[in-house]
């Protein structure tokens, strides 16, 4: 499921399966993502910049960005070295390009950064979805 939230300049597009819930993205504009509220994206509680700052550092990707008039999704550019962090009580990092096989054995191609379940509560295995969070995983 994707949710887009545009302000006519650009259109944040939100993936929640994506989301491994780092808050930085509230912590940091929080007029605008607010998940206390519906929707809990307000478009017009920040400058476009300041929202394509906020999406761009959005660790997960879970948040990423558009431009209206050609809807090319803006990101990152991909570092050609991978490198693999375990977060502290979190999910491994990995940061690069990287191929990773679901569970029906197909290849999923990834860029910018991956988070990987290292807790083994994921709903999103694989990938990290928040949960270590809330069985208070610690490494």
């Amino acid at each position: 499921m994707e949710k887009n939230y545009s302000n006519g300049e650009i259109t944040v597009n939100w993936q929640p399966e994506k989301c491994i819930h780092s808050t930085k993205c509230w912590k940091s504009l929080p007029r605008v993502f607010n998940p206390r509220a519906k929707p809990w994206v307000n478009m017009e509680g920040g400058t476009t910049e300041a929202i394509r700052t906020t999406v761009l550092n959005c660790p997960s990707g879970a948040l990423s960005l558009a431009v209206p008039e050609t809807t090319s999704e803006v990101t990152k550019t991909p570092t050609s070295t991978v490198e693999v962090c375990a977060l502290p009580d979190g999910p491994l990092q990995i940061t690069g390009v990287v191929s990773v096989k679901n569970e029906a054995g197909e290849t999923v191609l990834k860029t910018d950064k991956t988070f990987l379940c290292r807790c083994g509560g994921s709903a999103n295995k694989p990938y990290c979805d928040g949960t270590h969070r809330k069985i208070e995983f610690r490494s």
